[in-house]
């Protein structure tokens, strides 16, 4: 086995070294109090401090308008899929939303919301096996829905949106589980975002909501408490016992990334690595790229090889090499590598050597 080990592994995530480091050093003693920030009161003044800073720091990372609330939430991207629909469905008579369709989370979270109201597919890209994004299709858009949601970046089929549609006074709602802060956006142009922590943020079982305070307070009267934005809101996420480790990392994770230079910096950063493997798909037959060039999501690289016991063969060989966690998903197969914001370029130039070595052996 290599000495160094490279997590491409789609979430739960690497984390930053040095983050991992921080936790390790502090995990016994957090602030000289000695004991660790994990057995201290979720509403101590230690750890009231840590939330409030993971906020501050969040806020001056994305460029998040004032008006919008920022919330740490149980039950990671996968429990807003029902905490939506509970909270932004009744906002409308009917209660309706739109949804585009890009790949499996996409589908789960259409299929959630429907439980609670009339909500439509606006446009799929499922004829194609999701190796695109659909147009917009805004021409069967009721101006009196009360959301459209989309997913930002497809992790298992990678491929993301370059552009958001204009929705008007229609909420956009976006799932930014698997590229939040990995790209400048205007936050202002959306109603509510949302993201599991686990690829770009921090451990897996939380999510982050960020959302416009006019949206609050529209919840179906049966939403269970602590998915109630509103009482989220209220309570600053503290509403029972809220893990305070995931917050605690998600600090460290924002104070990392503010120290690269920000969200601009680890763009370029990002752009140039996934440049890397893409350039090198492009220029042989042995690989295949799986999203189309126009759609290709600069987190999550998917591709397949001439057969599936290459493929076998490929991911073994890359496991001993050090290359970590490159099996695509169960719906696709092939080989995803997952480079969010912590993987270095050094991991990419591992990778992408392997892949011309492995390919000089066996094309």
């Amino acid at each position: 086995m290599a000495s160094q080990i490279f997590n491409f592994g789609a979430g739960p995530a690497m984390l930053p070294q040095p983050v991992m480091e921080r936790i390790q050093k502090e995990f016994l003693n957090f602030n000289d109090m000695g004991v660790g920030l994990i057995e201290i009161s979720h509403r101590s003044k230690q750890f009231g401090e840590v939330l409030e800073k993971a906020k501050a720091l969040f806020r001056e990372l994305s460029g998040v308008p004032d008006n919008y609330k920022i919330l740490f939430l149980h039950g990671g991207a996968r429990m807003q899929f029902s905490a939506l629909p509970l909270n932004l469905l009744a906002r409308k008579q009917p209660r309706r939303a739109y949804y585009y369709e890009t790949g499996n989370f996409s589908k789960l979270a259409f299929k959630d919301a429907q439980r609670y109201g009339d909500v439509r597919v606006l446009s799929s890209s499922v004829s194609t096996d999701f190796d695109r994004i659909p147009d917009f299709n805004l021409d069967e858009l009721d101006e009196d829905a009360s959301y459209v949601h989309l997913t930002s970046n497809n992790t298992i089929y990678g491929t993301r949106w370059n552009s958001f549609p204009d929705t008007g006074d229609v909420p956009l709602i976006t799932d930014q589980t698997s590229d939040i802060l990995s790209r400048q956006m205007d936050y202002s142009k959306f109603g509510m975002v949302y993201a599991g922590l686990q690829k770009n943020l921090g451990p897996s079982g939380m999510a982050i909501v960020v959302i416009r305070e006019d949206l609050l307070g529209h919840a179906i009267p049966t939403t269970p408490v602590l998915m109630d934005y509103s009482v989220c809101a209220k309570d600053n996420s503290l509403t029972n016992t809220t893990n305070t480790f995931a917050i605690y990392t998600t600090m460290l994770v924002l104070e990392w990334l503010k120290e690269q230079g920000g969200v601009a910096a680890i763009e370029q950063r990002n752009n140039e690595k996934a440049g890397l493997i893409y350039e090198l798909i492009d220029r042989t037959p042995f690989y295949s790229s799986v999203a189309q060039p126009a759609h290709r999501s600069m987190m999550n690289v998917t591709f397949t090889l001439p057969s599936e016991e290459m493929t076998d063969k490929f991911l073994k060989e890359a496991g001993a090499a050090g290359l970590y966690a490159l099996k695509g998903h169960r719906n696709l197969g092939g080989v995803r590598a997952s480079i969010y914001n912590p993987m270095p370029k050094e991991g990419v130039l591992s990778l992408t050597s392997f892949m011309e070595e492995f390919e000089r052996k066996n094309g």
